[in-house]
Protein backbone atom coordinates (compact mmCIF):
# COMPACT_ATOMS: atom_id res chain seq x y z
CA UNK A 1 0.00 0.00 0.00
CA UNK A 2 1.16 3.27 -0.90
CA UNK A 3 1.66 5.64 2.10
CA UNK A 4 1.25 9.40 0.40
CA UNK A 5 1.62 11.32 3.94
CA UNK A 6 -0.06 14.96 4.16
CA UNK A 7 1.83 18.17 3.67
CA UNK A 8 0.86 19.41 7.78
CA UNK A 9 3.58 18.36 9.81
CA UNK A 10 3.76 14.52 9.23
CA UNK A 11 5.95 12.71 12.02
CA UNK A 12 8.75 10.55 10.62
CA UNK A 13 11.13 8.59 12.76
CA UNK A 14 14.02 6.81 10.55
CA UNK A 15 15.01 3.64 12.38
CA UNK A 16 18.95 2.26 11.42
CA UNK A 17 20.65 0.60 13.99
CA UNK A 18 23.74 -1.14 11.98
CA UNK A 19 27.34 -0.27 11.05
CA UNK A 20 28.91 3.13 10.67
CA UNK A 21 28.71 2.60 7.09
CA UNK A 22 24.88 1.56 7.02
CA UNK A 23 24.22 5.01 8.92
CA UNK A 24 26.28 7.19 6.36
CA UNK A 25 24.73 5.12 3.55
CA UNK A 26 21.17 6.88 4.65
CA UNK A 27 21.98 10.69 5.20
CA UNK A 28 21.09 10.98 1.49
CA UNK A 29 17.12 9.53 2.22
CA UNK A 30 17.24 12.12 5.29
CA UNK A 31 17.97 15.12 2.76
CA UNK A 32 15.50 13.90 0.20
CA UNK A 33 12.82 13.82 2.63
CA UNK A 34 13.56 17.02 4.08
CA UNK A 35 13.41 18.32 0.54
CA UNK A 36 9.77 16.56 -0.31
CA UNK A 37 8.26 17.14 3.30
CA UNK A 38 9.77 20.80 4.52
CA UNK A 39 7.67 21.35 7.38
CA UNK A 40 7.66 17.19 8.51
CA UNK A 41 9.07 16.51 11.96
CA UNK A 42 11.81 14.36 11.00
CA UNK A 43 13.91 12.07 13.63
CA UNK A 44 16.04 9.07 13.75
CA UNK A 45 16.61 6.68 15.89
CA UNK A 46 20.33 4.90 15.89
CA UNK A 47 22.80 3.21 18.38
CA UNK A 48 24.66 5.45 20.60
CA UNK A 49 27.89 4.58 19.01
CA UNK A 50 27.20 5.40 15.42
CA UNK A 51 25.48 8.94 17.34
CA UNK A 52 28.12 11.47 16.02
CA UNK A 53 27.07 10.29 12.41
CA UNK A 54 24.22 12.47 12.92
CA UNK A 55 25.67 15.10 15.11
CA UNK A 56 24.72 18.80 13.02
CA UNK A 57 22.81 16.77 10.42
CA UNK A 58 20.57 19.99 8.96
CA UNK A 59 17.53 17.31 7.52
CA UNK A 60 16.83 16.38 11.47
CA UNK A 61 14.90 17.69 14.34
CA UNK A 62 15.83 15.13 16.85
CA UNK A 63 17.86 12.00 17.15
CA UNK A 64 17.25 9.41 19.67
CA UNK A 65 19.51 6.68 20.69
CA UNK A 66 20.28 3.73 22.40
CA UNK A 67 23.42 1.59 23.76
CA UNK A 68 23.52 -1.91 22.45
CA UNK A 69 24.74 -4.62 25.06
CA UNK A 70 27.50 -5.11 24.28
CA UNK A 71 29.01 -1.67 24.01
CA UNK A 72 27.90 -1.01 27.85
CA UNK A 73 30.63 0.19 30.33
CA UNK A 74 31.97 -2.59 32.76
CA UNK A 75 30.31 -0.75 35.95
CA UNK A 76 26.91 -0.65 33.62
CA UNK A 77 24.37 -3.82 33.94
CA UNK A 78 22.57 -5.56 31.30
CA UNK A 79 19.33 -4.67 33.21
CA UNK A 80 20.20 -0.87 33.64
CA UNK A 81 20.65 -0.82 29.37
CA UNK A 82 17.12 -2.29 29.05
CA UNK A 83 15.34 -0.92 31.52
CA UNK A 84 16.88 2.43 29.70
CA UNK A 85 15.99 1.10 26.55
CA UNK A 86 11.59 0.35 27.54
CA UNK A 87 11.81 4.17 28.67
CA UNK A 88 13.08 5.24 25.55
CA UNK A 89 10.32 3.19 23.50
CA UNK A 90 7.55 4.28 25.67
CA UNK A 91 9.00 7.92 24.98
CA UNK A 92 8.72 7.52 21.32
CA UNK A 93 5.56 5.58 21.27
CA UNK A 94 4.58 9.02 23.30
CA UNK A 95 5.49 11.22 20.33
CA UNK A 96 2.87 9.33 18.25
CA UNK A 97 5.08 9.07 14.72
CA UNK A 98 2.71 8.74 11.57
CA UNK A 99 5.44 6.69 9.92
CA UNK A 100 8.45 4.82 10.95
CA UNK A 101 11.06 3.86 7.89
CA UNK A 102 13.27 1.04 8.14
CA UNK A 103 15.59 1.67 5.33
CA UNK A 104 18.00 -1.33 6.32
CA UNK A 105 15.01 -4.08 5.43
CA UNK A 106 13.15 -6.70 7.67
CA UNK A 107 15.63 -6.91 10.18
CA UNK A 108 13.45 -9.02 13.09
CA UNK A 109 14.39 -6.40 15.93
CA UNK A 110 14.19 -3.37 14.15
CA UNK A 111 10.79 -4.30 13.20
CA UNK A 112 9.38 -5.21 16.82
CA UNK A 113 10.74 -1.93 18.02
CA UNK A 114 8.60 0.07 15.15
CA UNK A 115 5.59 -2.64 16.59
CA UNK A 116 5.84 -1.18 19.66
CA UNK A 117 5.94 2.68 18.68
CA UNK A 118 2.52 1.94 17.84
CA UNK A 119 3.09 4.09 14.07
CA UNK A 120 0.53 4.46 11.73
CA UNK A 121 2.35 3.43 8.78
CA UNK A 122 5.66 0.85 8.83
CA UNK A 123 7.63 1.26 5.60
CA UNK A 124 10.26 -1.70 5.53
CA UNK A 125 12.87 -1.99 2.67
CA UNK A 126 12.45 -5.01 1.16
CA UNK A 127 14.51 -5.53 -1.96
CA UNK A 128 18.44 -5.27 -2.80
CA UNK A 129 18.76 -4.70 -6.66
CA UNK A 130 21.88 -6.50 -8.03
CA UNK A 131 24.59 -4.09 -8.54
CA UNK A 132 22.70 -1.29 -6.85
CA UNK A 133 24.34 0.70 -4.56
CA UNK A 134 23.15 0.55 -0.80
CA UNK A 135 22.63 4.70 -1.10
CA UNK A 136 19.86 3.44 -3.53
CA UNK A 137 18.61 0.52 -1.87
CA UNK A 138 17.72 2.87 0.87
CA UNK A 139 16.19 5.65 -0.68
CA UNK A 140 13.27 2.75 -2.31
CA UNK A 141 11.59 3.53 1.00
CA UNK A 142 10.93 6.96 -0.18
CA UNK A 143 8.72 5.53 -3.29
CA UNK A 144 6.13 4.18 -0.67
CA UNK A 145 5.79 7.32 0.81
CA UNK A 146 4.85 8.75 -3.01
CA UNK A 147 8.22 10.22 -3.56
CA UNK A 148 8.94 9.35 -7.03
CA UNK A 149 12.49 11.56 -7.44
CA UNK A 150 14.11 10.74 -11.12
CA UNK A 151 17.14 12.98 -9.62
CA UNK A 152 20.38 11.49 -9.03
CA UNK A 153 20.59 10.47 -4.84
CA UNK A 154 22.42 13.18 -3.05
CA UNK A 155 25.55 12.59 -1.72
CA UNK A 156 25.99 10.93 1.37
CA UNK A 157 26.91 13.81 4.02
CA UNK A 158 28.14 14.47 7.49
CA UNK A 159 28.60 17.80 9.77
CA UNK A 160 31.94 17.81 11.88
CA UNK A 161 31.39 19.92 14.60
CA UNK A 162 33.57 22.95 14.50
CA UNK A 163 35.20 23.13 17.94
CA UNK A 164 35.96 19.30 17.51
CA UNK A 165 38.23 20.34 14.50
CA UNK A 166 40.11 23.26 16.71
CA UNK A 167 43.40 20.99 16.60
CA UNK A 168 43.18 20.88 12.82
CA UNK A 169 46.80 20.53 11.53
CA UNK A 170 48.58 23.38 9.99
CA UNK A 171 48.49 25.18 6.92
CA UNK A 172 51.11 24.21 3.97
CA UNK A 173 51.44 20.68 2.87
CA UNK A 174 48.99 18.17 1.59
CA UNK A 175 47.81 15.75 4.35
CA UNK A 176 46.94 12.09 3.27
CA UNK A 177 45.04 10.22 6.19
CA UNK A 178 45.70 6.50 5.84
CA UNK A 179 43.56 4.20 8.15
CA UNK A 180 45.10 0.98 8.88
CA UNK A 181 42.26 -1.24 10.74
CA UNK A 182 39.01 -3.51 9.46
CA UNK A 183 37.42 -5.31 11.20
CA UNK A 184 37.10 -8.38 8.71
CA UNK A 185 40.23 -10.28 8.12
CA UNK A 186 40.20 -10.50 4.72
CA UNK A 187 40.22 -6.50 4.47
CA UNK A 188 43.33 -5.83 6.37
CA UNK A 189 46.64 -4.85 5.04
CA UNK A 190 49.53 -5.35 6.59
CA UNK A 191 52.02 -3.11 8.73
CA UNK A 192 54.98 -3.73 6.05
CA UNK A 193 53.23 -2.69 3.32
CA UNK A 194 51.44 0.32 5.07
CA UNK A 195 55.08 1.29 5.81
CA UNK A 196 56.13 1.29 2.69
CA UNK A 197 53.29 3.24 1.11
CA UNK A 198 53.67 5.80 3.79
CA UNK A 199 57.12 6.18 3.45
CA UNK A 200 56.67 6.99 -0.60
CA UNK A 201 53.84 9.33 0.08
CA UNK A 202 56.19 10.81 2.60
CA UNK A 203 58.92 10.93 -0.05
CA UNK A 204 56.59 12.81 -2.52
CA UNK A 205 56.46 15.81 -0.06
CA UNK A 206 53.10 14.97 1.51
CA UNK A 207 52.35 14.86 5.59
CA UNK A 208 50.61 11.65 6.47
CA UNK A 209 48.19 11.63 9.74
CA UNK A 210 47.96 7.64 10.39
CA UNK A 211 44.60 6.62 11.55
CA UNK A 212 44.10 3.17 14.06
CA UNK A 213 41.84 1.87 16.55
CA UNK A 214 43.47 2.06 19.57
CA UNK A 215 43.40 -1.37 21.73
CA UNK A 216 45.10 -4.95 21.63
CA UNK A 217 44.38 -6.96 18.49
CA UNK A 218 42.91 -9.88 20.83
CA UNK A 219 39.99 -7.67 22.43
CA UNK A 220 37.16 -9.94 21.61
CA UNK A 221 34.84 -6.87 21.33
CA UNK A 222 36.75 -4.19 20.44
CA UNK A 223 40.09 -5.60 18.72
CA UNK A 224 42.74 -3.09 17.98
CA UNK A 225 45.86 -1.95 15.73
CA UNK A 226 48.14 -0.51 18.79
CA UNK A 227 50.96 -2.98 17.83
CA UNK A 228 50.41 -2.51 14.25
CA UNK A 229 50.37 1.24 14.77
CA UNK A 230 53.55 1.14 16.77
CA UNK A 231 55.30 -1.06 14.40
CA UNK A 232 54.68 1.65 11.30
CA UNK A 233 55.63 4.55 12.97
CA UNK A 234 58.74 2.73 14.20
CA UNK A 235 59.58 1.85 10.76
CA UNK A 236 58.62 5.61 9.51
CA UNK A 237 60.45 7.27 12.92
CA UNK A 238 62.25 11.22 11.28
CA UNK A 239 59.11 10.68 8.88
CA UNK A 240 56.37 13.56 8.53
CA UNK A 241 53.86 11.19 10.28
CA UNK A 242 51.07 12.39 12.72
CA UNK A 243 50.11 9.16 14.97
CA UNK A 244 46.10 9.70 15.92
CA UNK A 245 44.46 6.88 17.90
CA UNK A 246 40.86 7.62 17.95
CA UNK A 247 39.15 6.97 20.57
CA UNK A 248 35.32 8.24 19.70
CA UNK A 249 34.04 8.05 16.12
CA UNK A 250 34.02 12.02 16.74
CA UNK A 251 37.54 11.88 17.33
CA UNK A 252 37.97 10.18 13.59
CA UNK A 253 35.20 12.29 11.97
CA UNK A 254 37.25 15.36 13.06
CA UNK A 255 40.83 13.95 12.01
CA UNK A 256 39.35 12.54 8.59
CA UNK A 257 38.31 16.51 8.01
CA UNK A 258 41.31 17.73 8.33
CA UNK A 259 43.31 15.25 5.37
CA UNK A 260 42.55 16.39 2.00
CA UNK A 261 42.14 12.63 0.43
CA UNK A 262 42.50 9.26 2.11
CA UNK A 263 43.39 5.47 1.70
CA UNK A 264 41.91 2.75 3.44
CA UNK A 265 39.73 -0.18 3.38
CA UNK A 266 36.02 -0.73 3.26
CA UNK A 267 34.54 0.06 6.11
CA UNK A 268 33.37 2.88 8.87
CA UNK A 269 36.25 5.38 7.88
CA UNK A 270 35.72 4.84 4.02
CA UNK A 271 32.32 5.56 4.85
CA UNK A 272 33.11 8.58 6.99
CA UNK A 273 35.58 9.69 4.70
CA UNK A 274 32.66 9.76 1.72
CA UNK A 275 30.71 11.69 4.08
CA UNK A 276 32.91 14.32 4.25
CA UNK A 277 33.45 14.74 0.34
CA UNK A 278 37.24 13.36 0.57
CA UNK A 279 39.08 11.91 -2.35
CA UNK A 280 39.80 7.64 -1.41
CA UNK A 281 41.86 5.05 -2.20
CA UNK A 282 40.03 2.48 -1.13
CA UNK A 283 41.18 -1.23 -0.43
CA UNK A 284 38.10 -4.65 -0.56
CA UNK A 285 38.28 -7.68 0.31
CA UNK A 286 35.70 -10.22 -0.07
CA UNK A 287 32.94 -7.33 0.03
CA UNK A 288 31.04 -6.23 -2.80
CA UNK A 289 32.30 -2.71 -4.47
CA UNK A 290 29.20 -1.89 -6.64
CA UNK A 291 27.15 -1.73 -3.37
CA UNK A 292 29.88 -0.82 -0.74
CA UNK A 293 31.98 1.81 -2.48
CA UNK A 294 32.56 5.44 -1.66
CA UNK A 295 29.40 7.43 -2.45
CA UNK A 296 29.75 10.63 -4.42
CA UNK A 297 33.54 11.37 -4.05
CA UNK A 298 36.15 10.32 -6.35
CA UNK A 299 37.80 7.39 -6.17
CA UNK A 300 39.88 4.15 -7.04
CA UNK A 301 38.60 0.96 -5.69
CA UNK A 302 41.34 -1.90 -5.42
CA UNK A 303 40.27 -5.36 -5.08
CA UNK A 304 42.42 -8.32 -6.19
CA UNK A 305 40.85 -11.40 -7.75
CA UNK A 306 41.89 -13.60 -4.30
CA UNK A 307 39.43 -11.13 -2.16
CA UNK A 308 42.06 -10.61 0.13
CA UNK A 309 43.51 -7.21 0.74
CA UNK A 310 47.12 -8.59 1.47
CA UNK A 311 47.13 -9.07 -2.16
CA UNK A 312 47.18 -5.73 -3.47
CA UNK A 313 50.95 -4.60 -3.98
CA UNK A 314 52.42 -1.21 -2.75
CA UNK A 315 53.07 -0.36 -6.22
CA UNK A 316 49.05 -0.93 -7.24
CA UNK A 317 47.71 1.35 -4.71
CA UNK A 318 50.48 4.10 -5.18
CA UNK A 319 49.52 4.28 -8.95
CA UNK A 320 45.68 4.03 -8.03
CA UNK A 321 46.64 7.19 -5.34
CA UNK A 322 48.50 8.80 -8.35
CA UNK A 323 45.39 8.85 -10.45
CA UNK A 324 43.45 9.57 -7.89
CA UNK A 325 44.83 13.30 -7.56
CA UNK A 326 45.86 13.89 -11.11
CA UNK A 327 42.03 13.45 -11.57
CA UNK A 328 40.20 17.06 -11.73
Amino acid sequence: MKTHLTPNQPRILVIRRDNIGDLVCTTPLFARLRHHFPQAHIAALVTEYNLPVLSGNPHLDAVFFYQKSKHRAENESWLGTYARRIALIFKLRQMRFDCVLLPGGPHPSAQRTAKLLGASKIIVRTQTPPGAHEVECVLQVCQDLGIHDTTPPPPTQLFPDPNALSKRLPQGKKTIGVHISARKPAQRWSAEKFSELIGSLCTQGYRVVLFWSPGAEDNPLHPGDDNKANTILTTLSGKPVIPMSTHTLSELIAGLACCDAIICSDGGAMHLAAGLGKPIVCFFGNSAPQRWRPWGVPHRVLQPASERVEDITVQEALTAFAHLMNTP
